[in-house]
Parts: structure tokens; sequence; C-alpha cells
């Protein structure tokens, strides 16, 4: 025999066995009511398992967030007009730049922007800006770092 025969009957034995495989799952699959039953708890099971997966990286972006808030308020902020307005825009420059290098970034954006709410004369009008520049999943974020931070800062009193 040549060594192409051999590769052609090989491929074909190997589609042969897939096809035979594949008709008898689907058989089983059709006909079996235990197999459909044990197919259903393995999706049920694998739905748990992401929805888990996914509860637990939000848990832990929220301690992260948790934590970045706590840190950069222990941290401190400037007091002087001129040095605030100079973090402000520092701030906000470095949100600006997070935001450009796509969603891995999105939690460091979000804290960069509550640093800079922090030190604005004027929250509220901030946060009517952001809501209109700062695309939604970063605003959601910067909610959840208010929440957890200082809830003062939506007051309508400008701070001096």
């Amino acid at each position: 025999m040549q060594t192409s025969q051999i590769i052609t009957a090989s491929a074909v034995t190997a589609v042969a066995l897939t096809l035979a495989y594949a008709l008898y799952f689907d058989h089983r699959r059709r006909h079996d009511a235990d197999f459909r039953k044990s197919l259903a708890r393995e999706r049920r099971k694998h739905a748990r398992a992401q929805k888990a997966e996914v509860e637990a990286e939000v848990e832990n972006q929220k301690s992260q967030l948790r934590a970045a808030v706590m840190a950069a308020n222990e941290e401190g902020y400037p007091e002087g007009v001129e040095e605030r307005e100079a973090y402000f825009m520092n701030e906000v420059a470095m949100g600006e730049s997070l935001l450009s290098l796509g969603e891995t970034k999105a939690v460091d954006a979000a804290l960069c922007f509550y640093k800079a709410l922090k030190v604005y004369p004027d929250p509220p009008n901030l946060i009517g800006i952001y809501e209109k520049t700062v695309p939604k999943h970063v605003l959601d974020i910067l909610g959840q770092a208010i929440a957890l931070g200082d809830s003062s800062i939506l007051s309508s009193e400008p701070i001096e």
C-alpha cells in the first residue's frame, strides 16, 4: 500500500467513526430519558458554576474597589485652591487616558474620576458632566465608589 492510500483510509475511518458517534449520541439523546435528564443536570450544573464565577468576580471587583477607595481617602486630598485644581485636572486626564486603554482599566479610570470628584467644588454638576462623557460601565463603577466612599459628595452644597 502506498502512503497516500493509508492516509486516505485513516481519514475516511476517522470521519466514519465521528459520524457514527454523532448518530449514536443523537439517538441516545432522543430516545433515552435518563440520558436527557443527565444532560439537563450537566447544563444546570454548568450554568450554576458560571453564575458563581461571575458573582465571585463581581465580589472581587467590589472588594478591590473598596480597598482602593479607602486607600484614596486615607491618602488625603489637597487643601489649597490651586493644588485642588491641579489635582483635579491630573486625575481627570489620567482617567481619560485609562479609558482609552480599554475595559480592563475601567476600575482604575473610575477611581481617578472619583478622586477628581472629591476635590471638585460642585460635585453634582460634575456628575452630570460625567453622565454625558463617561461610558456607562465606568459610571456604574464610579457610583459604587461613591456609595463605598463618601455619599456626602452627592449633597448640593459646594465644597469651599
